[in-house]
């Protein structure tokens, strides 16, 4: 297999070096390669049972890590009643994701979040929050979260959304499709959206708790990433059960399967109930031991969470200062 050539450019809003791969083109359908995709339920839970106690990380190793957490989180406000000055508050947050006087104790400088996600209405307003600062604006589209409005409004809800200044669209799979285990119909969805994307990158929400199986699931990362998709992602966040250890170890290993085969690499983003820094640094160890150190990068990592940055700034000015900060210091918007 040749691998695919990976470029480093500077980015003078950010210490690290922003890394860029070629996007993932996709593939013609392979349903043999789906039909021998299994899951063994027990032995993933096993794997991932072992996994907090194992990569416990300690002192200055802790707040590394939590640092390259930060700049993996798609930032999100995804409410009913967020607002023009929620999303303007929001962006501040993600241009100064940590008080300056912590980074300074720390010795690092220019760390911004991977993003920041919201409903179309609001990307206008983000756009124009982040202007300048290199920092991409997300969103939701295809009739977040359940995914159930006519196709052609689901289509054209992509275009508005690129149209508006979205670089990455995070689109929901058509749940049914797994459920009845019609390949063909969720191939020829997501390959609709990737192409009605355009530039901007595709994110595919399969929407896990509600895919019956981690064999669905794995066949079903397996088909969004054949039709195209940038990233697979664990949930919208409104499902009873998100992102879980399981889950996302099947999700990263069919990642990983699909790099051996074809040499592009798909990013991958657990989404919804992760909101303790501990657990970041656990979801970091698990890509870090399946998939090594290049997907420990934001073009092809990243959280979604609304509430994650907080409890990780107070952990690093616990680590600063020796004490604890109350959460209210740390608001997100």
């Amino acid at each position: 297999m040749e691998d695919k050539v990976t470029t480093e450019v500077k980015d003078n809003t950010a210490q690290l070096p922003q890394l860029h791969e070629p996007r993932n083109p996709g593939m013609e359908l392979d349903l043999d390669w789906v039909a021998r995709v299994q899951a063994n339920t027990s032995a993933i839970e096993r794997r991932c049972a072992t996994l907090p106690g194992r990569r416990s990380v300690k002192k200055d190793y802790q707040a590394a890590w939590l640092l390259k957490a930060i700049t993996c989180i798609d930032l999100t406000t995804l409410a009913g009643d967020d607002t023009v000055g929620r999303v303007a508050r929001l962006c501040a947050k993600a241009k100064t994701p940590v008080r300056s006087e912590i980074l300074a104790e720390l010795g690092v400088e220019g760390i911004t979040t991977g993003a920041v996600c919201v409903y179309h209405d609001m990307i206008e307003s983000a756009v124009a929050n982040l202007k300048g600062t290199g920092i991409p604006v997300a969103a939701v589209s295809t009739g977040f979260p359940a995914g159930l409005s006519p196709f052609h409004l689901r289509v054209e809800e992509i275009r508005e959304s690129v149209k508006a200044g979205a670089e990455e669209i995070d689109i929901v799979i058509s749940r049914r499709h797994v459920l009845s285990q019609n390949w063909q119909a969720l191939y020829d969805e997501m390959k609709a959206f990737r192409e009605a994307c355009g530039d901007a990158h595709v994110k595919a929400i399969l929407a896990t708790g509600e895919l019956g199986s981690l064999r669905n699931v794995a066949r079903a990362s397996l088909i969004c990433m054949m039709a195209g998709a940038d990233f697979i992602k664990t949930s919208t966040g409104k499902e009873s059960v998100n992102a879980t250890l399981p889950v996302s170890l099947v999700m990263i290993r069919a990642i990983r399967d699909y790099y051996d085969r074809t040499g592009y690499r798909v990013g991958y983003k657990p989404a919804g109930g992760i909101s303790k820094a501990k657990d970041a640094i656990t979801y970091l160890a698990l890509i870090k031991e399946e998939l090594g150190d290049r997907w420990l990068q934001p073009d092809l990592f990243r959280f979604g969470a609304s509430s994650l940055l907080g409890d990780i700034e107070r952990q690093l000015e616990h680590h600063v200062t020796g004490a604890y900060s109350a959460s209210h210091r740390h608001a997100m918007g």
